[in-house]
């Protein structure tokens, strides 16, 4: 089978991870001829693509292709697209992230090629300008029309393209977000000695966070959240794993509440390192204010840590409040403080949580079962199906 992988930006971050996770195993275990088409990984949050080389994937660059809005140059990168098609003549296309999506969906539409779209999470959300809100819905209203399948990570994906019209649900198939799921069972550097280099205390609670510092990944939040925890329990710690453009922004706002000493910022980090920094956490937080379904989850839980979320998106699916951590209602700075300051007051229902949680994803997670469900879809598109 000969595919064709289009993404906007290869950085560090969920999407991108999945989809290097699929192009590898597709190329490594199933003996496929595999092309990943991607746009600059530009901006502080970091780079997939020199792993991408290791892996000796075929990764073909479209320099026009950017994340922001940009009609000239999106018609630049579309027509780019189009051309790199043509001459690798893939038997299907799979496209990932709203302007790749589009983009990439029109291309194999115009040259007759077959496409599946996953959505990592809805291009039109909550946070968006209504113009941008709008734009984009109509947008994969009509992208709908130029693939033949959806692949969501979460069902919450697809009850919202459903229930926004863009296809009827017998048009989507959800595959939970591979990852290698046995690395993040046990650290390779003991939790000990990763909180000693952290500067974190035998005794400290460290309360953990695993985002790029960009806008809605929800670090306001659990800032705003500190004064009330580290004054119910000073021995809590924050570590904010990632970097990002509202990195000074967040240290300015955490001095300016004299918690500074409270916070660890631990910059980028590889994704292969990042299980050491979820061991070396007690508790694991996701409060951005959308995603389709956050890979830090599953993650958390597979290293036996307690999750506490917002109710958003696809997280209620991994993060069951009460068995596997505790739900939040979005935003909720209150409900996340005191979340925190419930797990943060028991061992015994950190402990409680995290094995039910491992449990749960140990299996449903493996890059390998996504791989073998995707190309399953592929298959059935190939032969005509919808499903």
């Amino acid at each position: 089978m000969r595919v064709a992988h289009v993404i906007t930006r290869l950085i560090l971050g969920g999407a991108q991870e999945n989809t290097l996770h699929t192009v590898d195993d597709q190329h490594h275990l199933h003996g496929d001829e595999v092309c990943l088409i991607t746009g600059p990984g530009l901006g502080p949050e970091g780079s997939l693509e020199g792993k991408a080389k290791q892996r000796s994937l075929d990764v073909r660059l479209i320099p026009e292709m950017r994340r922001s809005l940009h009609p000239i140059r999106d018609w630049k990168a579309y027509r780019h697209l189009v051309k790199i098609l043509r001459e690798y003549q893939p038997d299907i296309v799979h496209t990932h992230s709203s302007k790749a999506g589009i983009l990439g969906r029109r291309a194999a539409w115009k040259l007759g090629i077959p496409a599946v779209h996953t959505i990592h999470g809805a291009a039109f959300h909550y946070g968006q300008r209504a113009i941008a809100y709008y734009a984009y819905l109509a947008a994969e209203k009509l992208a709908a029309r130029w693939c033949q399948h959806f692949i969501s990570v979460c069902d919450a994906m697809t009850q919202q393209y459903v229930d926004a019209g863009i296809a009827p649900r017998e048009k989507f198939t959800t595959i939970y977000s591979g990852m290698d799921v046995d690395a993040y069972l046990s650290p390779s550097v003991p939790a000990d000695e990763m909180r000693q280099r952290l500067g974190l205390h035998p005794d400290d609670i460290v309360v953990g966070k695993v985002a790029r510092l960009f806008h809605l990944k929800g670090h306001e939040y659990l800032i705003e959240s500190a004064p009330e925890v580290v004054r119910r329990n000073p021995n809590v710690r924050f570590l904010l794993v990632g970097d990002g453009i509202l990195r000074q922004q967040f240290q300015q706002r955490i001095d300016q509440l004299g918690l500074t000493p409270h916070f660890v910022f631990a910059g980028l980090v590889a994704p292969e390192e990042v299980r050491n920094y979820l061991h070396a956490m007690d508790i694991v937080v996701h409060s951005s204010a959308w995603e389709g379904l956050a890979r830090v989850l599953p993650q958390g839980l597979l290293a036996g840590k307690p999750v506490i979320s917002f109710a958003i998106d696809g997280a209620p699916e991994v993060c069951i409040d009460g068995e596997t951590g505790l739900l939040v209602p979005p935003r909720s700075v209150e409900g996340l403080s005191q979340a925190i300051i419930q797990l943060a007051e028991s061992p015994q229902l950190r402990t409680q949580y995290g094995d039910a949680g491992r449990r749960e994803c140990v299996e449903r997670f493996r890059h390998q079962f996504m791989t073998e469900r995707i190309r399953s879809v592929y298959e059935n598109v190939l032969q005509g199906g919808t499903r």
